[in-house]
């Protein structure tokens, strides 16, 4: 009798691309909303990278990920001035020149009023050749897909829409689950039972995230599986647990 074979996990890396977020000027968000969102449709960002607008980084950065995971997303870089460079680098990573997409000029002309299509905003159809576009709804300066990396803009606002747009091409396993559970322990109290949980539970990854609430120190539990009946499982052991250092078990929110 042949066994059911685990399904196997889809995973992908994002790739931050921006000298403004290494420097501190720039908050990243785009990576929290990734990292959700595709977990969303079953896959798991397995590894993220914030790297500078320098084209050898880029290209190297960019190859490295696309042999390593099912798809890579990148942001940033895909503006109208000087240093946005991805596109470019992209095309270099995949070994073909840049192009200037008739669909993508022609969706940035109508976008704009007279006069204001000036070159640098013309650079913004530029895609590698062989590439798909992404369409922005927001501003109308595309993304684009070339093999398995999406790339898409640094923007917020505009990197969650034309996500919005991507969302069905992504082919994923099944969605991780979560639980998280709090107390106000210490992780010194509860580690050697946890550890026995960890170890009983190969399936399921469990963190231990300390914080400090109303002056209280304090612990969240975070579970993480794609199983729901071992997610369940282990939060029953962990209450347990934390019960028996004398506390009281707080379903959290998930971090």
């Amino acid at each position: 009798m042949g066994t059911v074979s685990e399904p196997r996990m889809v995973t992908a890396a994002v790739i931050i691309i921006g000298n403004e977020v290494l420097s501190g000027r720039t908050a990243d968000v785009n990576l929290t909303f990734l990292a959700k969102a595709l977990n969303e449709v079953g896959v798991r960002v397995r590894e993220a990278r914030i790297i500078p607008d320098d084209e050898a980084v880029i290209v190297e950065t960019v190859n490295a990920c696309r042999t390593a995971f099912d798809y890579v997303l990148t942001t940033g870089g895909i503006g109208p001035t000087h240093d946005d460079i991805t596109s470019a680098s992209i095309a270099k990573a995949f070994g073909v020149p840049l192009e200037r997409n008739p669909q993508a000029l022609r969706a940035l002309e109508q976008h704009y009023r007279p006069g204001e299509f000036n070159e640098a905003r013309r650079k913004m159809a530029d895609v590698p050749v062989g590439a798909s576009l992404i369409d922005n709804p927001v501003s109308k300066a595309p993304g684009f897909v070339i093999g398995n990396v999406f790339v898409l803009p640094g923007v917020p606002v505009i990197m969650r829409a034309m996500f919005d747009g991507i969302r069905a091409r992504l082919r994923g396993g099944e969605p991780m689950l979560s639980r998280s559970i709090a107390a106000f322990t210490t992780e010194g109290a509860i580690a050697a039972g946890l550890g026995e949980i960890q170890a009983r539970h190969g399936d399921v990854e469990i963190g231990s995230y300390p914080f400090v609430r109303a002056g209280r120190f304090g612990v969240s539990l975070v579970a993480r599986t794609t199983n729901p009946a071992s997610l369940d499982t282990v939060a029953g052991e962990i209450k347990a647990l934390i019960r028996e250092v004398g506390e009281t078990p707080i379903e959290d929110d998930p971090l």
